[in-house]
């Protein structure tokens, strides 16, 4: 029941209470005061009630209900002390009433007060008395709230007293079985919690057992559930109280028989058994049943496992405590672990789970026990890491100083970290306090060990047996002490022997003992058996020591027994974990790789690098068995990484250099060798060093590299000799030296020059190297081969390959009979190998010999032998096509096709038989020899077609010339492989006439140049007139090509001069290198010989010109005249007699040639763009500039792909449209991108029309004006004018700067550029340099003027005109230097009429300088001569006409206009000035679109009608309507003045739209101006 409730029925009770029965009222006064006060406790007025009591208590000061009504009240006025004190004299006043009792619990339960919390349970178990005889179920509420106190105040023995009232309460009630059941369990839950204390009361566990055995007794039925789970709960209860050890078993054993399935009284007993150390025989039965009911209990392991620990079975300990230990974790059974381990000698083991115990103990003493322990088996495990962790477990140790056993070990603690001082104080300080003490000898035998004194620790050891004699240990130290100290004491049996012998009986345990035994059996007794017997012996004691384990089955392989051997090993890796037994692994490994099972031994040996991946030699043994298994990837890795972690190792690197020779990666393998040869002469590194540079050499040779081949050679022979002067006697070495020779063969014979060792050249061997040509070089090869063949006679390969050599040497009929004899002989040796076969029928179908019958019985005698023989078929088809039998010759080569499709000679024989017979396929037949290989013979027939079908003009339309020669790219094809065939063959002058026309065709001029000259050398010293004509014409081109003219003169003049082409080439040569009358008459010698109208039309347009430039102007219109009336017309002469009309100004002659030239139709890219350029010359020399970019975008629009279009589309909008300067730009990008060539000179136009447009950084920071220049200068550093160009880039650059009022950042660069484009003029030759240097000096003048540097400008005009003083632009230049420093002098601001004469004399020598004529009038304005300045406009602007620039007539006009509307702004009187602005604004308008001259209109307006509507609709046209030709200037000006008109109207509305729409372009200075307006006002 809850305390409100409990509180409500309590309030019921006290407002109901009138007068107790047992109370009399004094008086009536008294009885109405206590009514008044129940009344006012039930209205809650608590304060009235109390004034009613404390009436009732001045009459009765004992009356009982008034202290009660004074202990609710004041309880709910939240006055806790005044309602206890109520409470309680009311309970003095009557003892056995109930109510003051219930008020006083409602009290304390209801206020947080400890003193009332303390009091609490007395008044509880005063109205448990009270109500036990009047109200059982409130007895029983207040029982439950009073257990509640006791137990978490943890008062056991007081809770179980209550609990036994309360069951006595209910017995006596008689209430059923289960209910008391019920209650005692509960009862025993409560109180179990008693026996965690660490003090135990025994009064309450015997309350608590008691009623544990009265619950057993009540329940029903029996077994049952509920009576086995009290049951366990009992026994639980039992196993914590010791003393109770008789009434446990007994229960258990009644449980075991009421529930004989059950493990959990088992395991209570074997528990019981395992803390006491009792294994009797009901223990170890126990122990049975328990492991029977549950095989995997982790306590049956732990229980059997320390028994066997006991008995000193110690592995079969370890097992079950192992296993009992992963299941549950308990102190003793690490304990019992770790020691199991430490008796065997698994030290770290044993540190490890003392460790483990030490963490999950709880018992000090145990603890203790596994810090000694774990002490001890850190120290003897050894090692610097283990004997810090040793040290630091001494710390750990209580009282451990006190302990001299462990104090030694400290010692030896000290000694694992090579202390050797530190051990020897301990030792010392121990001795001293402890003489006899044998782990203090011990220690002092190890100190002198370490320190190498080997007497006096032999004197120690034995001390140590003395006081020890049962210790093996010590007899152990000094065995191996023996053992170590050298043979004698090995072999004396009564010290090694005798020692190790006795250490073995006293501790049979002790592994080392029986290695070093076996080591005693093995070196000194000899006695294997034994030996073998030791040594499994002591790895069967320690599995982990790889000395035994490896010896035994070293032993066993020794004496072949195999079996025992890989038993044992395989024993071994059964156990094993990944990552060790490496020793295992590598001796079963290196077993499989001897036996040949490769995949096995490569399994095993990974396995043993697991374990140590750094064993070099491991790694070198993994490599061999992937070699073995044929996996060269695999072992070239096993074998780098035992190089790596083995630099030393030769046959690590050897092995290496050997699988990449057979991977054929010959240089990788070279270098790999080369690292061997350089250390030591190792001959297998030699002859593959020597093998592997003879396939590159042949490599080479396929690609016709025949440079690098013979080096090559040369260094595989040095090599090879090398390897033969170690080891004569191999007949493989000589047999690599002759083929080094040989293979000299190939190559050219002024090529095969080989260095070859004296010795070996049969020459003295004092002397040094000598330098063989070909012919010695192969016989060198045969006496190398006649070597090998006294070694080895009777090798038919050897042979063979001196008949090969004899066959290249054959010079003349013996070597060819040689070879013959050689061949024959290998034959009658080996008569199944067809190779031998095919080589004598090649030998006897040669020239000298010719018997081709035995060449045709050889050949198919090869096929015989083998019939997949491509190379005798291809012979055999050669033979039959030598005798002219193409039928048989062609089935032969179809044949060796089927056989091989990629061998070339086959297909070489098909093009010759198809050539014989006119085939078409012969081309394409050549062409495929070419792709497959580089084959002599294939290379020049396919050059000889390709040459031929160039030479044939009349089928450049035909399908098969696109085919073979444009679509398989034949030209380029041909030259590479022609330049390879004369790389190897230097004496073919065909094959060079044929190189150099294919290179001409390339546009390789110098190639082409070098290949005739030598076709020309070659054919010097022969007969063959007519091929040297035409390669001394060729080679005259080829010069005339290059410039080299006077050399080209003395070429043709060395031919004949028969033909037109050389009389052609002589003309030209004459021409070019000035000896014009020559020239002439060499023309007019070509012009008789030439055959057709075209060629004397082609002779007379050259004439014409010639004629031109010697001045005779009606000669060459004649001879063009003349050219144009032949029947056959060329368009070149069209072409001239229109340059010539456009030249010399007739329009006329060069609007009619021009006229014919259209009417010839369409022609080629180059032709449109000559076309359109001569249309564009011709409208501008008539005057209509306006139509020279249309003609062009035209043409652009006709042909969008032809690049030269666009970017003379580029080249001519800032000259004739500078409106569309962004268009020309974007024309000249377009230009770049589709093409390098004309791009390099697109970037430049491109980059003037940023320059008119004006687009520079500070508007774009990536496409400007010097950006576009700078990459022109980087494309063309070499073009002057791309120089000028950014010499005008910095100068706009600069000029922004000065604009926006920051500061210039290229300044100073004047002169720099300047000099630069005046030494890229020297060599271009061109007739515009000087134009171009002019329009540069004044740029410089014009940069430096506008940095304020005037000194500078006029010093620089002064220097150019010293070299040049009839420069008129320079003139002009200095004058306006000079001009302005006058202006800018003190005082000079007006200038003296002299002055003013010798400028306007400067300008009038330069007429044409509309930029000079604008500068003169400003000049006239600045000193106030206006009427002068408005002629000097007029005069620019007639000239400005008359040459057709438009951008300067509107120029001329704009700053007349600009003129005139500087009076009409000042007000000055009359109209002249603003009829004036008006004339030359309209004339602006009429020739196009001009912000500018609107503003100037507006403006004119703003002064004459200020307050006017037109004045706000002109202005606001310039402010208000988006346009992208209105710059941003004229718009805020337009802006300025428009305020000032609204401001003058006072329009407030329009002024707010006009400082919006300022605001929304970021324009302060009108808002600022505005504001100055609205102050002024």
């Amino acid at each position: 029941m809850c305390f409100q409730s409990v509180h409500f029925i309590f309030f019921e009770q006290c407002i109901s209470l009138l007068s107790p029965p047992n109370h009399k009222m004094s008086n009536k006064e008294v009885k109405a005061a206590l009514k008044n006060a129940r009344e006012a406790i039930k209205n809650k007025e608590f304060k009235e009630a109390l004034k009613h009591c404390k009436t009732v208590l001045k009459i009765e000061k004992n009356n009982y209900n008034a202290w009660v009504f004074i202990g609710l009240s004041a309880s709910e006025l939240d006055q806790p002390d005044q309602s206890q004190a109520a409470y309680k004299k009311a309970v003095e006043l009557e003892p056995e009433q109930l109510l003051a009792w219930q008020g006083l619990a409602n009290l304390y339960e209801k206020t947080d007060q400890w003193d009332f919390k303390v009091e609490l349970p007395n008044v509880y178990q005063k109205l448990v008395e009270l109500y036990a005889s009047s109200d059982k179920n409130k007895c029983y509420e207040v029982i439950n709230k009073l257990s509640d106190i006791y137990d978490s105040d943890k008062e056991y023995l007081k809770l179980a007293k209550v609990w036994l009232q309360l069951i006595q309460l209910k017995e006596e009630e008689a209430v059923d079985k289960k209910e008391l059941v019920q209650l005692l369990e509960k009862m025993t839950q409560l109180l179990s919690d008693c026996l965690k204390e660490v003090e135990h009361d025994s009064e309450t566990q015997q309350h608590l057992i008691t009623a544990f055995e009265k619950a057993l007794v009540l329940i029903d039925p029996a077994p049952g559930k509920d009576h086995k789970k009290v049951s366990a709960d009992y026994l639980k209860c039992l196993s914590l109280l010791p003393q109770e050890e008789a009434r446990m078993t007994g229960a258990c054993q009644s449980m075991l028989s009421l529930y004989p399935d059950q493990s959990y009284p088992l395991e209570i007993l074997c528990h019981h058994y395992l803390k006491n150390g009792n294994f009797n025989e009901d223990a170890v039965s126990c122990f049975s049943r328990l492991m029977d009911l549950v095989p995997g209990s982790g306590l049956g392991h732990l229980c059997l496992g320390t028994k066997a620990l006991l008995e000193g079975r110690y592995k079969d300990a370890i097992d079950d405590l192992t296993q009992g230990l992963k299941k549950m974790s308990l102190s003793t059974g690490w304990y019992s672990l770790a020691e199991a381990q430490f008796k065997i000698y698994k030290y770290s083991d044993s540190a490890t789970s003392c460790s483990q115990g030490t963490f999950k103990c709880v018992h000090s003493d145990i603890t203790k026990r596994l810090l000694r322990l774990k002490l001890e088996a850190l120290v003897r495990s050894g090692g610097e890491k283990a004997g810090d962790q040793a040290l630091e477990t001494f710390k750990q140790i209580p009282e451990a100083e006190k302990d001299p056993v462990l104090l030694a070990l400290k010692g030896r603690a000290y000694l694992n970290k090579e202390q050797t001082d530190q051990a020897l104080k301990m030792s010392s300080e121990l001795l001293a306090s402890n003489p006899n003490l044998a782990q203090g000898l011990a220690l002092r035998g190890l100190v002198h060990l370490a320190k190498g004194e080997e007497h006096l620790a032999e004197q120690s050891f034995q001390k140590a047996a003395s006081q020890s004699p049962d210790c093996g240990e010590y007899y152990f130290l000094l065995g191996q002490l023996y053992w170590d100290m050298g043979e004698e004491t090995r072999k004396d049996r009564s010290k090694a022997h005798t020692h190790l012998l006795k250490a073995a009986k006293l501790d049979p345990h002790l592994g080392c003992v029986f290695r070093y035994l076996g080591h005693y059996y093995r070196e000194i007794v000899k006695d294997y058996g034994r030996a073998q017997g030791c040594y499994k012996k002591a790895f069967h004691l320690d599995s982990e020591d790889v000395e035994s384990g490896a010896a035994s089955v070293d032993l066993s392989m020794g004496q072949g027994d195999m079996e025992t051997a890989l038993a044992t090993l395989q024993s071994v890796l059964e156990k094993a974990t990944p990552g060790s037994a490496k020793w295992a692994w590598m001796r079963r490994g290196l077993y499989y790789l001897k036996a040949g099972e490769n995949q096995q031994a490569i399994a095993d040996l990974q396995a043993a690098l697991r374990a140590d991946p750094e064993d070099w030699v491991c790694w070198e043994c993994l490599g061999e068995a992937y070699l073995n298994r044929r996996s060269f990837t695999a072992a070239l890795k096993a074998f780098g990484k035992a190089h790596q972690l083995q630099p030393s190792s030769i046959y690590s690197v050897y092995q290496a250099a050997a699988i990449k020779q057979t991977l054929g990666k010959f240089k990788e393998a070279v270098t790999e060798y080369l690292l061997i040869t350089a250390k030591q002469d190792y001959v297998p590194a030699l002859k593959g060093l020597g093998e592997c540079q003879l396939s590159l050499a042949k490599s080479l040779m396929e690609d016709c590299r025949d440079g690098g081949a013979i080096d090559l050679i040369q260094q595989a022979i040095q090599n090879l000799f090398r390897a033969v002067q170690l080891r004569p006697d191999l007949s493989c070495l000589w047999k690599l030296l002759g083929d080094a020779c040989t293979a000299v063969s190939t190559v050219s014979p002024n090529r095969a020059k080989v260095l070859v060792p004296a010795l070996l050249a049969g020459l003295d061997a004092n002397t040094e190297s000598h330098m063989l040509n070909q012919v010695q070089t192969l016989k060198v090869g045969e006496r190398c081969y006649a070597h090998a063949l006294k070694l080895m006679p009777e090798v038919a390969s050897l042979w063979y390959d001196l008949g090969l050599n004899y066959y290249h040497q054959a010079t003349s009929i013996p070597c060819l009979f040689s070879s013959l004899q050689c061949f024959k002989k290998a034959v009658m040796m080996d008569s199944r190998n067809h190779s031998f076969w095919n080589a004598l029928g090649v030998v006897s179908m040669n020239k000298g010999l010719e018997n081709y019958a035995l060449a045709q019985h050889c050949f198919i005698k090869s096929i015989q032998v083998e019939p997949n023989n491509v190379v005798a078929w291809t012979n055999l088809g050669s033979l039959y096509l030598k005798k002219d039998n193409i039928e048989l010759a062609h089935e032969a080569f179809k044949i060796a096709q089927s056989l091989e499709p990629l061998y070339v000679n086959c297909w070489i024989g098909q093009a010759l038989i198809a050539e014989s017979v006119g085939s078409y396929d012969t081309m394409d037949l050549f062409r495929h020899t070419t792709e497959l290989s580089t084959h002599m013979e294939g290379v020049k027939g396919y050059a000889y077609w390709v040459c031929s079908t160039l030479l044939d003009k009349s089928n450049r339309d035909s399908e098969l010339y696109r085919y073979n020669i444009v679509q398989m790219n034949a030209i380029s094809a041909a030259q590479v492989a022609l330049s390879k065939y004369t790389e190897r063959i230097q004496s073919d002058p065909d094959a060079f006439i044929m190189l150099g026309y294919l290179n001409e065709h390339l546009h390789l001029k110098r190639q082409a140049l070098q290949a005739y000259q030598r076709a020309a050398e070659l054919l010097q010293s022969t007969s063959a007139s007519e091929e040297l004509a035409f390669s001394l014409g060729s080679y005259g081109r080829a010069l005339c090509t290059l410039g080299h003219w006077e050399e080209a003169v003395h070429a043709y003049n060395s031919t004949p001069l028969r033909e037109l082409s050389d009389l052609v080439g002589l003309a030209l040569a004459y021409c070019k290198a000035g000896l014009i009358a020559e020239s002439i008459n060499a023309y007019e010698r070509a012009l008789a010989v030439a055959s057709s109208e075209k060629e004397k039309a082609y002779i007379l347009t050259a004439l014409a010109l010639l004629q031109h430039q010697q001045g005779n102007l009606d000669s060459a219109k004649t001879l063009l005249f003349k050219c144009s009336m032949l029947k056959e017309p060329i368009s070149e002469s069209l072409v001239c007699l229109c340059a010539l009309g456009l030249v010399h100004s007739d329009a006329t002659l060069a609007a009619a040639a021009l006229t014919e030239l259209l009417k010839q139709g369409s022609t080629s890219g180059s032709a449109i763009e000559q076309r359109c350029l001569l249309t564009c010359t011709l409208l501008a020399v008539q005057g209509n500039f306006s139509a020279v970019p249309r003609e062009v975008s035209r043409a652009v629009h006709s042909n969008p792909g032809n690049a030269s279009l666009w970017a003379l589309l580029s080249r001519v909008v800032p000259q004739y449209y500078p409106k569309k300067a962004n268009g020309g730009a974007v024309a000249g990008h377009v230009a770049c991108l589709s093409s390098m060539t004309q791009g390099k000179r697109a970037l430049l136009y491109s980059g003037v029309n940023q320059l008119a447009g004006g687009r520079h950084s500070g508007e774009d920071s990536h496409k400007n004006a010097l950006k576009t220049m700078q990459r022109a200068v980087l494309l063309c550093p070499d073009d002057p004018a791309t120089w000028a160009g950014l010499m005008a880039a910095c100068h706009t650059e600069n000029t922004s700067c000065y604009l926006s009022g920051s500061a210039p950042r290229r300044q100073a660069l004047q002169q720099t550029l300047m000099s630069v484009v005046s030494e890229k003029g020297l060599f271009t030759g061109r007739p515009l340099a000087q134009s171009l240097e002019g329009w540069v000096l004044q740029q410089a003048v014009t940069g430096l003027m506008l940095e304020g540097q005037l000194k500078q400008a006029e010093v620089l005009c002064t220097q150019v005109l010293d070299g040049s003083p009839e420069h008129p632009a320079v003139m002009l230049s200095l004058r306006q230097v000079q001009c302005q420093s006058l202006l800018m002098t003190d005082g000079g601001t007006v200038l003296p009429e002299p002055v003013l004469e010798q400028l306007s004399s400067a300008v009038m020598m330069n007429p044409t300088n509309l930029g000079a004529w604008h500068w003169l009038a400003e000049v006239y304005r600045s000193q106030g001569l206006l009427v002068q300045a408005v002629m000097v406009y007029r005069q620019s602007l007639q000239l400005a006409s008359q040459l057709g620039v438009h951008s300067c007539q509107v120029a001329s006009l704009l700053r007349l206009a600009l003129l005139a509307l500087g009076p009409c702004m000042v007000g000055v009187p009359g109209n002249d000035w603003k009829d004036l602005v008006l004339e030359a604004t309209t004339e602006v308008l009429k020739l196009g679109s001009s912000p500018v001259a609107l503003l100037f209109q507006a403006l004119l307006q703003f002064v004459t009608k200020m307050a006017a509507r037109d004045t706000r609709r002109l202005l606001e046209r310039l402010v208000y309507i988006p346009c992208q030709d209105i710059p941003a200037t004229v718009a805020q000006v337009a802006s300025w003045y428009l305020l000032r008109h609204l401001h003058a109207k006072n329009d407030e509305e329009l002024m707010k739209v006009l400082l919006q729409h300022a605001k929304m372009n970021g324009d302060q200075r009108l808002l600022e101006f505005h504001s100055l307006l609205a102050s002024s006002s």
